[in-house]
């Protein structure tokens, strides 16, 4: 393993280039849930710069990674090359999440692709960069997208989609507050 002091050069390159990257969360209870997530829709991550790295975070079935950021903010994401070189990158840091309805969102969204569904964009303050050999990843060809979500979710239109996130994504596994954000509906 070798440690970097930012993600620049190759590595912001290998980082740039891979489909998909894993996000491990945590919360600070003895018995809570770690939480370790895939992530990869095209366009919707990026190194902002050499200490920071973004992703617009889509609605799921779940909001573990929101509800650690929110109790502690510690984040780890791993890049692991499935093809080519053998290497992994992970960038610890610590973590935020800028809700759709949050000042700076906009700005933040505006650097990715829209996807139906978003809620938020999740910043990393990036204080650790390492790589590694990467010898025990799997040699694995991409396909390509699955093409599901982004349908599901404007099927359901904006109605749809908050009750859908105060159904499932208000509390986490463990009980924490996570995606609480979107207003509820008025009374009839």
């Amino acid at each position: 393993m070798k440690l970097h002091e930012r993600i620049e050069g190759r590595l912001r390159e290998f980082v740039e280039r891979q489909p998909m990257f894993f996000v491990a969360t945590a919360p600070l209870a003895e018995h809570g849930h770690v939480n370790l997530s895939p992530r990869g829709i095209p366009g919707t991550f990026a190194v902002l710069d050499d200490h920071t790295f973004a992703w617009l975070d889509g609605t799921g079935s779940g909001s573990e990674t929101v509800a650690h950021l929110r109790e502690n903010g510690r984040i780890t994401i791993m890049f692991c090359a499935f093809d080519g070189p053998p290497n992994i990158v992970r960038l610890h840091g610590t973590g935020r999440v800028v809700s759709r309805y949050d000042d700076g969102y906009a700005a933040l969204a505006a650097r990715f692709t829209d996807v139906p569904g978003a809620r938020a964009v999740v910043v990393v303050d990036v204080e650790r960069v390492s790589d590694s050999c990467g010898w025990g990843v799997p040699l694995m060809s991409y396909e390509g997208e699955r093409g599901l979500v982004g349908p599901y979710f404007e099927r359901k239109g904006e109605e749809g989609q908050q009750e859908y996130r105060r159904a499932k994504n208000r509390t986490s596994i463990d009980g924490l507050p996570a995606y609480d954000d979107d207003p509820l509906p008025a009374p009839q």
